[in-house]
């Protein structure tokens, strides 16, 4: 399954510092929930564990993502995968650009992802939608990392998701069905963890493209 997407989020910082603490491995993993472990290899490359966990179901997402045509702290580009065991694997592509707004930084992006095995079975606009949702968190706990405010920390997405199924609508962008709503709709627990991982994933992907 592909998908593309694009997506723009304000941060209440400047360039130079978004840059800076989006390739420092420390906050990183201090903005992805579930990061187990964060590892860069090299200047240009990543490693890093994810867990997720629903009820007694468990899933570790493991992930690498190369970056390329640096620019600090202007952008650069990435390519990533990340492998879910049963659950499948989620592969992108991403160009990311980082702009000075009065004190704030506006960070754009725009992505191409293949989504494989069970993860493709949840559907592209679930799995949009928790991916999201995943990378608004991630923004959000950054912003707050570098001093916003809590009504200033929640990344505004303001370009929405397209899919090869169609567009998102925008009022949908950055939300997401809970996992346990999706349990009490009687949804089989490996089909709820799948589509977490592909967020994770994604969300991960999403988070190191600073």
């Amino acid at each position: 399954m592909t998908m593309e997407f694009s997506g723009e989020y304000r941060i209440p910082a400047p360039p130079q510092t978004v840059w800076n603490a989006l390739n420092d491995p420390a906050v990183l993993q201090a903005c992805i929930a579930g990061c187990k472990s964060l590892e860069k290899i090299s200047d240009t490359e990543f490693a890093s564990t994810v867990a997720v966990k629903v009820g007694p179901v468990s899933a570790t997402f493991k992930g690498s993502v190369v970056l390329s045509d640096l620019d600090p702290p202007r952008g650069y580009t990435l390519s990533g995968q990340g492998q879910g065991g049963a659950a499948g694997f989620a592969k992108m592509s991403a160009r990311v650009m980082l702009s000075g707004d009065g004190a704030d930084t506006v960070l754009k992006y725009d992505v191409k992802a293949d989504i494989g095995g069970k993860l493709a079975s949840v559907g592209s606009r679930f799995v949009l939608t928790v991916a999201k949702k995943n990378a608004d968190n991630f923004f959000s706990a950054l912003a707050r990392r570098l001093g916003g405010g809590e009504s200033e920390a929640a990344a505004q997405v303001v370009a929405a998701g397209v899919t090869r199924g169609g567009a998102i609508p925008a009022a949908e962008v950055g939300t997401a069905p809970s996992v346990t709503h999706w349990l009490r709709s009687g949804v089989p627990a490996w089909l709820a963890v799948a589509a977490c991982v592909a967020g994770v994933a994604l969300g991960y992907i999403l988070g190191r493209m600073g």
